[in-house]
């Protein structure tokens, strides 16, 4: 049976899902997220990460049966669809595509900020237009270069690790767990961790392209989180036990300031080149994902309709990802969004709370909603811990959306 020229192909396996995942979550984020959670929980920085990964979890099993059910590009956008109804459907989707599109501009800038600083926003569009026509070549494409970028970020990240747990710096005294934050600080620190922990999403919004999706996505969601979450925990481990919690606290550049601190200078030029590498393979990620996304709202009608066709011989949604990335090197063209990290976290918590109720209606019986309820809990907690401007920007963002369907909504009754 061959495909017709609206459907995406199917080329993913596991494995290829799982470094997908990987691609999202062990990217700029460990490099970058730590210094700004330790100044919010201070010695309750691993407690931090605990509550991160206890909510991903419950995000990733839910959107892992989920997918299961529904092997469809646009993930959540598709789960809140059919299990709670088009607003849901669309208020996720909302979330994710304009959360994503600051991360993804955050992204771009952080490839700028490493390579040249003095260029940071035309090195920035430089690298959206060069992984956007990457995407365009094809899911394969897509899938060795991510796989490439993962290698080598694992490899900086275990240099760090092996360097600062070695080190004559180090001392396990400096990873005594208190609050010395308070429960506020600890829960703003997993909501900015968080950030780095929700590229599984990825795996889910490619459900179209994944090879028998039933069996493949159960098993590369929860795969690619642990393995982000022992790496997130040992690079956690090794620097706390070099700069200690207030160090880290005050390091703009976590991981370098480690290796300079544990005796190994020369260590830190490898590790710039491994925090550029590792935000072009989340840069990536995020543009596959959000185009996915774009793709399956324009099919039902939630954005232009223009953005469902897909490519006859690539089978990739061309028009939504030369969109998307249109929108994104103007962004890194102009703005500076390292401050929409905070945004992009209350987007994604917010759609993430539409999957776990979406999972909720799974099943009936209680132990089955067990994890949906923590993961509600969960994320509404962890998105009114954030920062008070970025709930705020980021409320009136989804108020905007709303408004925006309800008037659809009411013109379409009207005719």
């Amino acid at each position: 049976m061959t495909q017709s020229g609206s459907e995406l192909r199917r080329t993913l396996g596991v494995g290829d899902a799982v470094v997908i995942g990987l691609g999202s979550m062990v990217g700029a984020g460990i490099f970058a997220a730590l210094g700004p959670a330790a100044r919010a929980a201070g010695s309750g920085l691993l407690l931090g990460l605990a509550v991160a990964a206890v909510v991903a979890y419950c995000n990733a099993m839910s959107s892992a049966r989920l997918a299961a059910v529904y092997p469809a590009s646009g993930g959540t956008y598709v789960y809140g669809r059919e299990r709670l109804g088009a607003f849901w459907g669309y208020l996720a989707g909302w979330s994710f595509v304009v959360g994503k599109t600051a991360s993804c501009a955050a992204m771009a800038l952080t490839v700028g900020a490493y390579v040249w600083p003095g260029q940071a926003h035309a090195v920035a569009v430089g690298a959206v237009v060069a992984l956007t026509a990457v995407n365009y070549g094809g899911m394969q494409k897509s899938a060795w270069l991510t796989r490439a970028i993962v290698a080598a970020v694992l490899a900086v990240l275990a240099s760090v690790v092996v360097v600062c747990l070695g080190s004559d710096a180090s001392d396990a005294g400096r990873l005594d767990v208190g609050a010395s934050g308070g429960a506020g600080g600890i829960l703003q620190a997993a909501g900015l961790l968080f950030f780095a922990f929700a590229g599984y999403a990825r795996i889910a919004t490619l459900g179209e392209e994944v090879r028998d999706p039933a069996r493949t996505i159960p098993r590369a969601i929860p795969t690619a989180l642990g393995i982000a979450l022992v790496v997130y925990a040992a690079v956690a481990v090794a620097v706390l036990s070099v700069l200690g919690p207030d160090g880290l606290g005050r390091a703009s550049a976590p991981l370098a300031d480690a290796v300079r601190a544990a005796g190994v200078p020369g260590l830190v030029p490898v590790v710039r080149v491994g925090a550029a590498v590792a935000a072009l393979g989340s840069l990536l990620a995020l543009i596959l994902g959000v185009s996915r996304t774009t793709l399956a709202m324009a099919r039902d009608g939630r954005l232009p309709g223009a953005l469902a066709a897909v490519h006859p011989r690539f089978q990739v949604p061309h028009r939504a990802e030369l969109a998307v990335g249109a929108v994104v090197a103007a962004l890194a063209a102009t703005v500076d969004v390292r401050g929409a990290i905070g945004f992009s976290s209350f987007g994604v918590l917010a759609y993430y709370a539409v999957a776990n109720a979406s999972a909720w209606t799974l099943s009936p019986a209680p132990a089955a909603r067990v994890v949906p309820v923590v993961g509600i809990v969960g994320c509404v907690t962890l998105a009114f811990a954030l920062p008070a401007v970025s709930v705020v920007v980021g409320a009136a963002v989804l108020g905007v959306g709303a408004a925006a369907y309800g008037v659809r909504a009411w013109a379409a009754a009207s005719r």
